[in-house]
C-alpha cells in the first residue's frame, strides 16, 4: 500500500501575502514532515465582505511570485475560480474530491484562528476530513487547550500545535505602508514589492 501524502493547506487573503506566511509555511513543512504546501488566496472571503479586499488576480499572482522559489510550495486557484463566498468546507471537501483518500490534509492558520474553531461553519464534518496546525508565537497558545478540550477526542486527534518564530507582520501594516511611501522591504519577497509597486496597490 502506498504511503499517504501530507498535503498542508495555507488559506488567507494574501493581501498582500509576506514572509511571516512563508516563514511558518516551511516551519509546518518540516516539523510536520509535509510533502507540500498549498497556498489558498481566498477568492470571496465571507469575512470581509465590506473590507475593500483586493483583486483575486493580484493576490494570486503575487502568491505565486512569493511561493516559486520553494519547490514545495504550490498556489492553487481553487477558491478564486468558485463564485459566491469562500467557505473553508467547500474547499476541503473539493481537495479531498480532488486528491482522494492517499492524501492527508494539514490545515495551516494563526492560533488566533484556531480558537474561533467552534464558530466555523460545519467545523465537525471539516474536522473530519483534516487536520489543523496552530502555528503560535512562544507563549501565546493558551486558549488553544481549551479549544481542543471542546472537541475532545476529535480535537486531540485532529489539532496541533507549533511555535513558530516571532515575527511581527501583518498585511494591514503593510498596506498602510505602502500608502505612506515607507518602505516594505524584507518584509514581503523582492518580487512580490516590486509588483505593489508596478501595479500600484495600496496606495
Amino acid at each position: 500500500m502506498a504511503k499517504k501524502q501530507k498535503t498542508g493547506i495555507m488559506g488567507g487573503t494574501f493581501d498582500p501575502i509576506h514572509v511571516g506566511h512563508l516563514v511558518t509555511a516551511e516551519a509546518v513543512r518540516i516539523e510536520y514532515g509535509l510533502d507540500k504546501v498549498l497556498f489558498i488566496p481566498a477568492g470571496n472571503p465571507p469575512h470581509k465582505q465590506d473590507t475593500g479586499v483586493t483583486p483575486a488576480i493580484h493576490r494570486y499572482i503575487m502568491t505565486v511570485m512569493a511561493t516559486y522559489s520553494n519547490p514545495h510550495f504550490f498556489v492553487s486557484p481553487i477558491e478564486i475560480d468558485r463564485a459566491g463566498p469562500s467557505y473553508t468546507i467547500d474547499t476541503i471537501r473539493a481537495l479531498n474530491t480532488q486528491y482522494g483518500e492517499q492524501t492527508d490534509f494539514y490545515f495551516i492558520t494563526g492560533a488566533d484562528a484556531v480558537v474561533d474553531l467552534p464558530t466555523w461553519e460545519n467545523i465537525d464534518e471539516i474536522l473530519n476530513l483534516c487536520n489543523f496546525i496552530a502555528a503560535a508565537r512562544p507563549g501565546c497558545d493558551g486558549d488553544l487547550d481549551k479549544v481542543i478540550n471542546y472537541f475532545g477526542e476529535k480535537g486531540r486527534r485532529r489539532i496541533f500545535r507549533l511555535a513558530t518564530p516571532e515575527l511581527e507582520i501583518s498585511a494591514t501594516d503593510i498596506r498602510e505602508r505602502v500608502k505612506q511611501g515607507r518602505s516594505i522591504k524584507y518584509i514581503v519577497p523582492e518580487s512580490v514589492e516590486s509588483y505593489i509597486h508596478k501595479e500600484g496597490l495600496y496606495l
